[in-house]
């Protein structure tokens, strides 16, 4: 029986799952056997489903874009009268309590735009399952808290001679037709989300590590042949990755191989599928010469947050996609910390925070605000966001800050021993950490739960007779439409005093007060827990009037509203030990004289003061100190009558400003920093992301001769980084021969996909640009519909110019995108759409104007993803 596509859905169609209605499988699935067979214009995939009742109910097998061709229970052939089938699902009334389904079905990778399921990209054949494309493959269970036993035989063309699939590969042989197969066996039970299988013809890079326990692990990453040797910076990762999982969590490999496949055509960054990792070519291909050093940063990152998915998320899953920050939180954070040992502790921290505030803060202010645990979607896929990962990374910072390295192993080792091959829940996760470390952190649920940034109001006072310091905080958070009054929260307060005439860090001794009533000392390794609605700390034998500091290495994902004078702020930039703090201290002037017209001179003196000596300690640092909050973000603080134009002005005042007041230090700063062999390690890394921050304030500036560096820069740069930096320079500031670098650039690099990406985003991101220079670079023929990454170095980069963003044309631009990739890439398509969210801000008749070209498009889109995007997007207004 033949299964047409998903008809065109409408608003009304789209069906609310929530949290409360989740109830257990009807059946487990035993063991699948699944057969893949790979042609030109066609796939065959037949499946043998061993299954086990578990309570009472229907069997419920999801399918999407499926042609059913046969289907036969306990070996007896059914028949269309035997089952209800739609376009989601087969379901099979009064089915007996063990069952061994065949199914076969023909499916079409070749047409598949979507990038879910099995599709193909370039001349690879490959699966994206999570979170419910193995649906778009075959009918099955598709839900996560279904684990089973998966042996898979993959047979394709000789012309793909690259066949791979989870676990390990038990068989092979040749087939008449000039075709092949290859068995693979996965011992370990995993959900259908993690099953991966890739079909095409790769180079392979080859390592190996041995555990712990004495098991030795071939590592393999698979990548064209060109790109093969840019693989090399990833293994590194890779085996640091494993090292460092032992070591911190005490958490060993499991199985004989772990393989790696990078793909150009990838929605997201990467997947961990059980030791077959499929990776989006921009997180796993890194060479100097391509690569910048952020970049080549993402790359370790990101392996590793993919490898101790291993342990948080594979072995052990989620029970439902409402839990998903329960594994990528979790990981984060993880991830997070493996990084500390990439570069400064201070500048990692500063890293996160920055993109927290940025992307998380501006999601919470917003009309897509939600709680790290959801508790109702439309489409899942839109609740991979920043809330999710990075809000729920912080919950898992906290709780570990608070229990301290040794306790918070024990909670984890007993996270790790209650449910490894469990599909489990944030409850089980809290449960385990309390339980293994003795002490209860259950009163942190609520922050999965609730949505919205909360806010820490304070003020200080000090008492010089009595020698203390009083230290009021209050916390609020905004209610949100659909979710119940806000509680509050255990807040972790990171807490130091310095004493204000000589800059010294004090002791710290103190008394806490609960609403008047005196509680126990809960000041513990600089922390305190606001968990009321107003608390007060009295800091005793404070000798002299102290400048307290705030919310230290950024201790919770709150915002802070303190009544610090700027002066108080300028001496914490000058004499903060923390170095994210004096980030802090840094920014929190700066939104003061970009958002409350302050006067910028405080700020000035203060980062003059600083920055010289904070650079030759650690020029990363220097770097993060200079950076001035974006427009963006900047947008996102301001709830009514934005003008982007008003911002873009301010903000660069202050940055004409600062390059003014440090004219005579650039050339010397620059001078100091000559190109030498490249070395990837952080003090160097500092030293090239400082010498292209000082090039651009130099060249701000008006320094003689600036943008003549930058073309030398380009000339004789040793690296992607050097070189990149300089273009950027040349073509943001009109030199002239910025379009004959940008020419040199193209030819240089127009067969590096990944480069080129970057020639795009250097283009569309230029705050000289116009909306029409982003149309016709999307019209370049080197442009490319079906590479997620390519519409990114355009739309992404472009949105970081409000003021061409928040025009007719702007917005239009989006929206059009938007319709475009509908059908063809929903879930890019929804992201993408996300960049209008905060229209309801904007002045008149900016504000109105959007609101008509959003609702233009309502019924103009009909994918679940851009619809439930845009209907959220429109009820802010």
């Amino acid at each position: 029986m033949n299964i047409a596509v998903n008809p065109e859905l409408n608003e009304n169609s789209h069906q609310t799952i929530y949290l409360k209605d989740y109830t257990p499988p009807s059946f487990e699935v035993l063991s699948i056997d699944l057969s893949i067979q790979v042609f030109d214009d066609h796939t065959l995939v037949h499946s043998k489903l061993v299954m086990q009742r578990l309570t009472s109910g229907d069997l419920i097998l999801c399918g999407r874009d499926l042609e059913l061709l046969n289907i036969s229970l306990n070996g007896n052939a059914l028949t269309p009268q035997d089952y209800e089938i739609d376009p989601e699902q087969l379901i099979i009334k009064n089915a007996p309590d063990q069952a061994e389904f065949a199914i076969s079905v023909k499916i079409h990778p070749e047409s598949n735009t979507q990038l879910e399921g099995l599709y193909q990209a370039g001349n690879l054949f490959v699966t994206q399952n999570e979170p419910e494309g193995f649906r778009k493959i075959t009918f099955f269970p598709d839900r996560p808290d279904i684990l089973t036993v998966f042996t898979t035989r993959i047979e394709a063309d000789k012309k793909y001679p690259t066949l791979l699939a989870n676990g390990n590969l038990v068989e092979k042989g040749e087939l008449s037709d000039n075709r092949h197969f290859a068995v693979w066996h996965d011992p370990t039970k995993k959900p259908s989300y993690l099953f991966a299988a890739v079909i095409g013809d790769l180079a392979v890079l080859k390592d190996s590590f041995t555990t712990m326990e004495g098991r030795h692990v071939s590592l393999e990453i698979y990548a064209l042949a060109q790109d093969l040797p840019k693989c090399h910076v990833a293994m590194q990762a890779l085996k640091d990755s494993m090292k460092w999982d032992e070591d911190v969590y005490g958490r060993p490999y499991d199985l004989d191989n772990y393989m790696i496949v990078a793909v150009s055509q990838f929605n997201m960054g990467a997947m961990e599928n059980k030791g077959l990792n499929i990776f989006n070519t921009v997180c796993v291909l890194a060479d100097p010469e391509v690569t910048t050093d952020p970049a080549m940063f993402y790359v370790k990152s990101t392996i590793a947050h993919e490898y101790f998915h291993n342990w948080t998320g594979n072995r052990i899953t989620c029970r439902d996609w409402f839990q998903l920050c329960l594994k990528e939180g979790f990981t984060v954070f993880r991830d997070q910390s493996f990084s500390t040992t990439l570069q400064s502790p201070a500048v990692q921290r500063i890293d996160d925070v920055s993109s927290l505030k940025s992307v998380q803060f501006a999601e919470d202010a917003g009309p897509l605000s939600h709680p790290p645990r959801p508790d109702h979607f439309v489409e899942i896929n839109n609740f991979y966001t920043a809330t999710v990962y990075d809000k729920g990374a912080e919950i898992a910072r906290m709780m570990a800050n608070l229990l301290g390295p040794e306790k918070f192993r024990q909670g984890t080792d007993e996270y790790f021993r209650r449910h490894d091959g469990q599909a489990v829940t944030v409850e089980d996760l809290v449960d385990s950490l309390s339980d293994g470390s003795g002490v209860d952190l259950r009163n942190f649920l609520p922050w999965y739960s609730q949505p919205g940034t909360p806010c820490v109001k304070g003020r200080g006072s000090y008492d010089a007779d009595a020698k203390t310091y009083t230290l009021t905080l209050s916390q609020s958070t905004a209610k949100r439409h659909n979710y119940p009054e806000p509680q509050p929260l255990p807040i972790p307060v990171g807490v130091a005093l310095f004493d204000k005439e000589t800059g010294e860090q004090l002791t710290l001794n103190s008394t806490v007060l609960k609403q008047s009533e005196v509680a126990e000392n809960n000041i513990k390794d600089g922390i305190f827990v606001l968990d009321q609605a107003e608390q007060t700390v009295v800091f005793e034998q404070v000798n002299a009037e102290p400048v307290v500091s705030l919310l230290r290495n950024f201790s919770a994902p709150v915002l802070l509203d303190f009544d610090y004078s700027d002066e108080d702020l300028a001496f914490l930039l000058e004499h903060e030990t923390n170095g994210f703090n004096q980030w802090q201290a840094a920014q929190m002037l700066l939104e003061r004289v970009l958002l409350q017209d302050h006067n910028p001179a405080v700020y000035l003196n203060a980062i003059a003061k600083a920055l010289p000596q904070v650079a030759k300690d650690d020029a990363l640092l220097a770097t993060r100190l200079l950076d001035i909050p974006s427009e963006n973000y900047l947008a996102s603080r301001i709830d009514q009558e934005y003008d982007p134009a008003v911002v873009h002005q301010k903000r660069d005042a202050v940055l004409n400003a600062l390059a003014d007041r440090l004219k005579d230090y650039w050339a010397d700063a620059y001078q100091s920093l000559p190109i030498v062999e490249f070395k990837d390690n952080s003090v160097e890394m500092g030293k090239r992301a400082y010498r292209n921050m000082v090039l651009g304030f130099a060249i701000r500036a008006g320094v003689e001769g600036a943008l003549d560096w930058a073309s030398e820069q380009y000339d004789n740069a040793v690296c992607m980084t050097e070189r990149l930096g300089a273009l950027r320079h040349l073509v943001w500031n009109k030199a002239n021969n910025a379009q004959d670098k940008l020419d040199d650039f193209y030819k240089r690099f127009k067969h590096e996909d990944l480069a080129l990406d970057q020639w795009f985003a250097v283009q569309a991101g230029n705050p000289q640009g116009s909306v029409q220079v982003a149309r016709e670079l999307m019209e370049h023929p080197e442009f490319d519909w079906g590479t997620p990454n390519r519409i990114r170095s355009v739309t992404g980069n472009f949105s970081g110019n409000p003021v061409l963003v928040w025009t007719t044309e702007g917005m239009q631009f989006y929206t059009e995108i938007a319709k475009r990739l509908d059908q063809q890439n929903p879930v890019l398509g929804s992201r993408i759409l996300q960049f209008l969210s905060r229209w309801y801000t904007l002045k008149e008749p900016l504000r109105s104007e959007a609101k008509n070209i959003l609702q233009g498009l309502k019924g103009e889109v009909n994918s679940t993803s851009v619809c439930e995007t845009l209907n959220n997007v429109l009820k802010a207004g």
